[in-house]
């Protein structure tokens, strides 16, 4: 469980510098990341940086997946850590 915790807070710090830096990345008009790693970023804990970042640097807020989804995969990792307690 503590294990789990950790790998959240590593992967969400991951998820947040992600978005700052593809934000970063579509300003000068560069490569970007691909979605599908945000996505596997989120999947695999990231959601909540990555849902904090995305508000905090206005990135991909009119994205329907990201706005939905990753909310939704907070809710569900919070539901799964306590779960597991």
């Amino acid at each position: 469980m503590t294990y789990l915790i950790y790998v959240i807070i590593i992967m969400s710090f991951i998820g947040f510098i992600s978005m700052g830096y593809d934000k970063r990345k579509a300003r000068k008009e560069q490569w970007r990341i691909p979605e599908k790693t945000l996505w596997t970023f989120a999947v695999l804990g990231g959601a909540t940086g990555m849902w904090l970042g995305m508000n905090f640097f206005r990135h991909k807020t009119k994205h329907l997946s990201f706005k939905y989804g990753l909310p939704i995969l907070t809710i569900l990792w919070i539901a799964a850590l306590i779960y597991m307690s």
